[in-house]
């Protein structure tokens, strides 16, 4: 039965191979490239980044960029689900039409509606204003907090759904039996509920990490200049510098640390999964 399978296989393995393992290959080679015309091989692009505070600091904004952005969506996220999965297949389809239509609308468009909304005469300095919660205009825009709000609001449902599918496929009656047996709603919802859903919410904490922190359109129009993150260094470096070596080991070093965070996201998982 494996050896019959092999020949279904191929074709994707062949496609995977060309298209990723292949174009990472040249992109390894040319990061340890002095040149584009690899006429010789060194680190010292590595030892460029490692040697210059601006560089790695810029990896730990993006990375600790992501860990904001994806707190706020499970925060948020979370309850959707919980309420989507509790509800009638009628609320249910409102409340995923909701969550799924940024997706649906182009990142360039939302991203200009964003920039609309967070500006210093936008939707939300406006509100702040009339309500008396503040007497000049908050600074949303071009800032750590408005990136953080904007990337949270693109990727939801990114959040959303595997937590979603997830609470679907629990039994009600264990909800029924953990209230007959004392517990309280808050109770059920930490013993029982969390639990089993925490496949989902890894899922979706290592979607919207991966996501949040390779945004390249929303980091550089709601960043702005004054915020670097890893995507636009790369991109300064690639098209700005025409420094191609150095991008490349940029790319790789991000990529590897992005992997990184993903691996400890899944061993702290199931560690808690092992104790739950």
């Amino acid at each position: 039965m494996q050896r019959d399978g092999l020949p279904l296989a191929l074709p994707l393995a062949t496609l995977f191979a060309v298209a990723f393992v292949a174009p990472l290959c040249v992109l390894v080679a040319l990061s340890m490239s002095a040149d584009a015309e690899f006429s010789r091989f060194t680190l010292q692009n590595y030892v460029k980044f490692f040697t210059d505070r601006f560089n790695y600091s810029i990896l730990i904004d993006t990375l600790s960029l992501g860990v904001k952005a994806t707190a706020v969506c499970l925060i948020f996220g979370y309850p959707i689900a919980w309420v989507a999965a509790r509800s009638s297949p009628r609320i249910q389809s409102l409340l995923l039409f909701i969550v799924v239509l940024p997706i649906m609308t182009s990142v360039v468009v939302r991203t200009f509606a964003w920039i609309v909304i967070l500006g210093r005469q936008g939707v939300l300095n406006q509100i702040a204003q009339w309500l008396g919660l503040t007497q000049e205009p908050l600074k949303l825009l071009y800032s750590e907090l408005g990136v953080v709000i904007v990337l949270a609001q693109v990727q939801m449902p990114l959040m959303v759904l595997p937590i979603l599918t997830v609470l679907s496929r629990i039994d009600p009656n264990l909800w029924d039996a953990s209230q007959a047996l004392g517990a309280g709603a808050w109770r059920t919802l930490w013993r029982v509920t969390l639990p089993l859903s925490t496949p989902g919410i890894v899922a979706g904490c290592i979607l919207t990490y991966a996501a949040c922190v390779t945004a390249f359109v929303t980091q550089s129009l709601i960043g702005g200049a004054r915020l670097v993150y890893m995507p636009l260094h790369i991109y300064q470096q690639a098209i700005g510098a025409n420094n191609w070596p150095f991008a490349a080991a940029l790319s790789v070093i991000f990529m590897i640390a992005v992997l990184a965070a993903v691996a400890i996201l899944n061993s702290l998982a199931a560690r808690a999964q092992r104790h739950a």
